[in-house]
């Protein structure tokens, strides 16, 4: 049974930083991870894509909204099947339960994780 988990939301002030992991499990082998990636859902708003990182044979690839470029930085450590998120510059409109995704290499089959709160106040 595949599960992804997150950890590390929390409150911040405008302008702080947090840095969020997710930890894949249940998966075939790591080699089974594709893309990896964070979203975000604010109240009253769609799901939106935050950043995603492919997994690559020597190098990662990562792609990110416009508005989170310059500001926020995603990785993976694929021996350790986990993504993380790091946001600097937070700001109010950041606010928001982020989301980590996992697709199945073979399948395409997308997993999401529960779910952590970030909230940046002003």
């Amino acid at each position: 049974q595949v599960q992804l988990v997150e950890s590390g939301g929390g409150l911040v002030q405008a302008g702080g930083s947090l840095s969020l992991s997710c930890a894949a499990s249940g998966f075939e082998s790591i080699f089974s991870i594709g893309p990896m990636g964070w979203y975000r859902q604010a109240p009253g708003k769609q799901r939106e894509l935050v950043a995603i990182i492919s997994s690559g044979a020597n190098t990662n690839y990562a792609n990110y909204a416009d508005s989170v470029k310059g500001r926020f930085t995603i990785s993976r450590d694929n021996a350790k099947s986990m993504v993380y998120l790091q946001m600097n510059s937070l700001k109010p409109e950041d606010t928001a339960v982020y989301y980590c995704n996992a697709k199945h290499r073979r399948s395409g089959y997308d997993y999401w994780g529960q779910g952590t709160q970030v909230t940046v106040s002003s």
